[in-house]
């Protein structure tokens, strides 16, 4: 099944906080809050909230392959 462009957005925006989440638990280093202006920045915490419903949107991605391959 072909992925639409609010998909990959989606993992896109998934894939950078992962490797964000990645920088604090190796290095103690959160990109975002160095990036915005700290962790209670509004940019920050829009960051914080758009990585967190894309991740959200991407649990559909794990059910939509399965669907397709039981129709047919």
């Amino acid at each position: 099944m072909a992925r639409t462009g609010l998909d990959r957005f989606a993992l896109i925006i998934v894939i950078i906080g992962a490797l964000n989440w990645l920088s604090v638990g190796l290095f103690q280093f959160d990109i975002v809050a160095a990036l915005f202006g700290g962790m209670s920045s509004l940019l920050s915490r829009i960051v914080y909230s758009l990585v967190g419903v894309c991740g959200l949107y991407s649990i559909s991605l794990l059910f939509r392959n399965a669907e397709a391959h039981a129709r047919d």
